[in-house]
């Protein structure tokens, strides 16, 4: 079901004309995530039509921001390298004016890193991508929509909360996209690659709410799709990135689900 603009922060025609703008502007990405990651994201980004910078050096970190769209942080493996090289870009990217994201992974285990991360929120990241459990981890009772308004609001961000239903708000809008397929979490970096896709649409779109928003339904619906000829894993981490790169507006008309 897709709804109005009127009755809807983002509607299938908004997602569509976003994705368009990312293949016409193939913005950069500054990622900084963990080598499991790395690879993946950067083919991700660019069956999207992006282009990835992957450098985690810190002495080179202004220069990428300088020439990027948008930066991603993500906590995936956080050694002492990563921590100064996130610092950095953020700094860089705050003092540039260039919109960064923040992927917390895994705080709901790691204590240092979880104090990490709460030290990167209170630097005005432009959305966060959690899930459920990364989202109780920085101290909510329940993962539910009064909740995710209330982390929106208080940390002065926009919230992309994973799940059955993911919700994306900013405290104000909230957004519900009900697209996807259970074979995404079968494959190592869908998450991390997913976050990197919507700080692409960030990087053309002003609005964070609908940017994130925009990426998910357009995750998902590549999800639904390549689940359609993969038979497994394997083939379904290949099949999403053909299914980006091949999916048109009609598709997302037709098959998002936003409420």
């Amino acid at each position: 079901m897709t709804s109005s603009a009127q009755d809807h922060p983002v509607d299938a025609d908004r997602v569509a004309a976003t994705l368009e703008a990312v293949r016409a502007r193939r913005p950069r990405v500054q990622v900084i995530t963990n080598p499991v990651a790395q690879t993946y994201t950067a083919n991700m980004l660019l069956a999207v039509g992006a282009a990835p910078s992957m450098t985690s050096a810190p002495e080179e970190i202004a220069a990428f921001i300088a020439v990027s769209g948008s930066l991603l942080v993500n906590l995936g493996i956080l050694d002492r390298a990563r921590r100064e090289a996130s610092l950095t870009a953020v700094e860089v990217a705050r003092e540039m004016g260039v919109p960064w994201v923040l992927d917390p992974v895994k705080v709901d285990i790691s204590p240092p890193r979880l104090a990490f991360a709460t030290h990167l929120l209170g630097m005005e990241p432009d959305f966060v991508r959690a899930n459920h459990a990364e989202f109780v981890g920085f101290g909510s009772d329940a993962p539910g929509e009064a909740q995710a308004r209330a982390f929106a609001v208080e940390h002065l961000t926009t919230l992309a909360l994973s799940g059955p239903v993911d919700i994306v708000t900013d405290g104000r809008r909230l957004a519900r996209v009900g697209n996807g397929h259970p074979m995404m979490d079968r494959v190592t970096a869908m998450g991390c690659a997913g976050t990197a896709v919507a700080a692409a649409f960030r990087a053309v779109e002003p609005d964070a709410l609908v940017a994130a928003t925009a990426a998910l339904v357009v995750m998902g619906i590549a999800g639904e799709v390549a689940a359609e000829t993969a038979r497994g894993p394997g083939s379904f981490a290949i099949a999403i990135l053909d299914a980006l790169y091949g999916l048109d507006a009609d598709t997302i008309r037709e098959r998002a689900r936003l409420s």
